[in-house]
């Protein structure tokens, strides 16, 4: 089959689907990072092209070879309706993303191939057997038994045309050794943290031209050795950054001190439940509260965006006048409110599978958005509506002047990235809506920020 191609470049297509549309939102969406990693693997006589369904048209027809489309579980119906499609006109197909890799046999319904797990080890050797003829049904990286974690330097310039709010985004590291229920990190991606050489992600960052940066980890502070020589590098090139981690980081004040020096501006982290059952925090060996350390953290002017999780099996109603106090005590710069979505792959999944409580499994819908399941100590249309009601009172006027008011510097900032909120909170307060506007950097359960696969 390779002779064909003598004339000109095999043409590859990556896709990333969208389940909803967006108006001016658009531009302050992040570029979907695994792709820019596939691109960076694929080899050079590859002509790569990637589409953005936030902003851009599918272009249907046969003028690409072959068509690679990834897919976490809330976009998986419409990811298959784009490849069947595809299909249908004679068009090759391969799926990767978090859910064809927990359900390979699912995906394979409606693709060639699958890649399970990390795409860059293996897109090489799928390439040349697609050139050759030879395309398997099947392609899963092994796990690395080491530490370091061996990537290429995502591809930014496919995203050229395109309008976010920054194209500089980079990744430092992958996997966890925490195995959450609710997450698909730590049996897919490594029970252990992997990072890069610190010198590579610091050249990385200085090809970057302009002063932001945002990091998509799950946990870039998770092992702090590794992460000190990153932070003290960055302290010396006057960037902003962004992330996502712990919040057991704060536990250790001249860490936290350094994290403000190397210019970070905001985190996200997961408190999960204000509960403490559900809580990775909870697992933290220090004496510490929760509250103690984002008012630290805030006080070294670090915005926090803290997400909270409803529909733990210990939740009842309580729940919701429980976490709003504690928001309003506590004023984390950014508090998000998330249900409970037991993702297939994880242990929840298999325990509410067990048990008969998944109400459906209309993957659309499993968008940390809808309650899917049967809640064990209200009912699950009571829990949509103290999520709606928790959002709707924490995005009023009052609320947020005095989260922003409660930060010692950054306010305009903190400002911003409430009003970026204060718009789909109040939406979907009112209407219950399910669309998905940059929820956070993270995707309870399965991260947006970390998917490595296709």
């Amino acid at each position: 089959m390779i002779q064909s191609y003598s004339s000109r470049a095999p043409r590859l297509l990556l896709i990333y689907p969208a389940t909803h549309r967006l108006g001016w939102e658009r531009n302050f969406q992040l570029p979907y990072h695994s792709l820019q990693q596939v691109a960076a693997a694929t080899p050079s006589h590859w002509e790569v092209t990637l589409v953005d369904e936030l902003q851009d048209e599918v272009p249907y027809g046969r003028d690409y070879d072959l068509i690679g489309i990834t897919a976490m579980t809330h976009q998986a119906t419409h990811a298959y309706e784009i490849a069947d499609r595809y299909r249908a006109e004679g068009v090759p197909v391969i799926m990767g993303g978090m859910h064809p890799t927990v359900l390979p046999e699912e995906a394979l319904l409606h693709a060639d191939a699958v890649v399970v797990g990390e795409a860059e080890p293996v897109m090489a050797g799928l390439l040349d057997d697609f050139l050759a003829g030879r395309l398997g049904r099947i392609y899963h990286a092994a796990l690395p038994t080491d530490d370091l974690l061996r990537v290429p330097w995502a591809r930014r310039d496919i995203l050229e045309g395109k309008r976010y709010l920054t194209t500089q985004t980079i990744q430092a590291s992958r996997g966890c050794p925490y195995d959450c229920d609710f997450c698909t990190v730590t049996p897919y991606f490594g029970n252990r943290f992997r990072y890069r050489d610190p010198a590579d992600i610091l050249a990385q960052i200085r090809s970057f031209p302009r002063k932001l940066v945002v990091f998509l980890d799950d946990n870039l502070l998770g092992d702090t050795a590794k992460a000190r020589p990153i932070l003290e590098g960055m302290a010396e090139m006057g960037i902003r950054w962004g992330s996502q981690t712990s919040l057991r980081f704060a536990e250790d004040p001249e860490l936290l001190k350094l994290v403000a020096r190397s210019g970070c501006i905001g985190l996200f982290v997961g408190i999960e439940s204000v509960s403490g059952k559900y809580s990775n925090f909870s697992k933290a060996s220090g004496s510490s509260t929760e509250a103690d350390l984002i008012k630290r953290v805030r006080d070294a002017g670090i915005i926090l965006e803290a997400s909270f999780i409803f529909g733990f099996d210990d939740h009842d109603e309580s729940v919701f006048e429980n976490t709003l106090r504690f928001v309003r005590e506590v004023s984390p710069g950014v508090p998000t409110f998330n249900l409970l979505t037991p993702y297939p792959g994880t242990a929840f999944f298999r325990r509410f599978q067990q048990e008969g409580r998944l109400l459906h499994t209309d993957w659309s819908r499993y968008n940390h958005s809808e309650v899917v399941f049967q809640p064990k100590l209200m009912t699950a249309e009571r829990l949509q509506r103290g999520w709606q009601e928790a959002r709707r009172e924490t995005y009023t006027w009052p609320s947020i002047f005095s989260r922003v008011f409660s930060m010692p510097t950054h306010r305009l900032n903190c400002l911003a990235y409430n009003f970026l909120r204060k718009g789909p909170n109040t939406r979907r307060a009112k209407a219950g809506s399910p669309t998905i506007f940059a929820e956070s950097i993270q995707g309870q359960g399965q991260n947006l920020s970390s998917d490595p696969s296709l």
